[in-house]
C-alpha cells in the first residue's frame, strides 16, 4: 500500500471551482474533488494550459486561494495552497494606485469633452431656431 505523503488527509469534496490566472484576464471551471487546509485535488477539462500558480475561486466557500500546481494526471491536478484563507471578495484598491488616478484623469477629459459636445448641439439648436447657420 502506497503511504499518504500529504501532512493533512483531504476531505472528498464534490465542489464548484473557478480558476482565474494571466493578471484575471483568463479564467476555467474546475471541480474541486479532494480538499484540505493545505490542498486539493482539481478536476478540468484542459490542464494542459494552466499555469504554476492561479487563484482557486471557491463560491459555496465564499473564498479564493492561491494555489501552486504540484502535479498533473489527465484531467486532474493537485495543488498546495500558498497563503491562508482569504474572502472571496479582492481587496479594495488603493486611492494611491497609479491606474486609479490615470482612470480619474480620463474620466475628467471625457466629462469635458461631453460638456463640450453639448454646448456645440445646443448652439445648433439656437443658431437653427434664430435662422442662422454655424461655419
Amino acid at each position: 500500500m502506497i503511504s499518504e505523503k500529504r501532512q493533512e488527509a483531504r476531505k472528498r469534496t464534490f465542489l464548484k471551482g473557478r480558476i482565474h490566472f494571466n493578471k484575471g484576464a483568463s479564467s476555467m471551471d474546475c471541480l474541486i474533488r479532494d480538499f484540505s487546509e493545505m490542498g486539493a485535488r482539481l478536476e478540468l477539462s484542459e490542464t494542459n494550459t494552466l499555469p504554476e500558480s492561479f487563484d482557486l475561486y471557491i463560491p459555496q466557500k465564499e473564498m479564493t486561494l492561491r494555489s501552486n500546481l504540484r502535479w498533473r494526471r489527465g484531467d486532474a491536478v493537485g495543488v498546495a495552497f500558498s497563503e491562508a484563507h482569504k474572502p472571496a471578495s479582492p481587496e479594495p484598491v488603493s486611492a494611491t494606485d497609479p491606474s486609479i488616478a490615470i482612470l480619474l484623469r480620463r474620466i475628467a477629459e471625457l466629462e469635458a469633452e461631453n460638456a463640450g459636445l453639448r454646448a456645440v448641439i445646443a448652439s445648433m439648436g439656437t443658431g437653427v431656431a434664430n435662422g442662422t447657420r454655424l461655419a
